[in-house]
């Protein structure tokens, strides 16, 4: 399955997704999701996409971490741990056309919300509320970052703290992810040394494209950042319900 054509394109495809989410905070996940299920059944992608992504987030959050508003972390991870206990008992697993118009869809969704009612990362409870949304979005698309941005995008958080908060947050709901698909639904027998020894692989350079990302969010000016973000997540929402819909009709 996995040969060296294969592993040089991960290898790639892993060093640029953690370049662009160490920018942004997001839009990486979502290159990278949409590049494994080309490969993978959707659990083992999906665990693939998990431990690739807490490699990534949680070597972003050690990079910023005097930056992290810690009890936003919590939070989020009590609201993960919520909605895998929820999943665990339906053992769920989408057709590879649901996962890609749910990933392609949630940015338009995420920043069609007023601003009157946006809700807050920052404020009281709702973090916990991220969590269990997030959480719920981990387990049936694979990413989670357009449709959480409506609670950090207009918190008034500098860049930092917005990348360094919502890696380590994303780090727990990666977690649930690779619990559920790993552990729940996808078949152990299926799980076998390879599998881990390539995702140990593309873990290594979703670190690099981390560390290489610091430079460049030093230099953006929080107006910049913001602006960029929309933009990246917008057409890449249009690029996902476009394969969405070829394989929806395909079937």
């Amino acid at each position: 399955m996995f040969t060296p054509l294969i592993l040089a394109a991960l290898a790639v495809v892993a060093v640029v997704t953690s370049f662009i989410s160490g920018i942004f905070g997001m839009a990486g996940g979502m290159l990278l999701i949409g590049f494994l299920l080309m490969l993978l059944p959707v659990p083992v992608a999906m665990v693939f996409h998990g431990v690739i992504q807490i490699a990534a987030n949680g070597w972003r959050s050690w990079l910023w971490r005097r930056h992290i508003n810690w009890g936003v972390v919590l939070g989020f991870g009590l609201g993960s741990a919520f909605s895998l206990l929820v999943f665990s008992s339906l053992s769920f697993v989408p057709p590879k056309w649901a996962v890609l118009m749910a990933v392609g869809l949630t940015p338009f969704i995420a920043l069609s919300v007023p601003q009157s009612i946006s809700p807050n990362i920052e404020r009281r409870g709702q973090a916990f509320l991220a969590g269990a949304i997030g959480g719920a979005l981990q387990l049936v698309s694979g990413v989670t970052g357009p449709i959480l941005d409506i609670f950090y995008v207009r918190t008034g958080m500098t860049r930092q703290v917005n990348v360094s908060t919502k890696a380590a947050a994303q780090v727990m709901g990666h977690l649930t992810k690779v619990t559920y698909f790993g552990m729940l639904v996808a078949d152990p027998a299926g799980r076998d040394w390879q599998q881990w020894a390539v995702m140990a692989f593309a873990a290594v350079f979703a670190v690099i494209g981390t560390t290489l990302s610091r430079g460049f969010l030093d230099r953006l000016s929080d107006k910049q950042f913001y602006y960029w973000t929309r933009r990246v997540i917008l057409a890449l929402g249009a690029v996902y319900i476009a394969q969405g819909l070829w394989q929806m009709t395909a079937q």
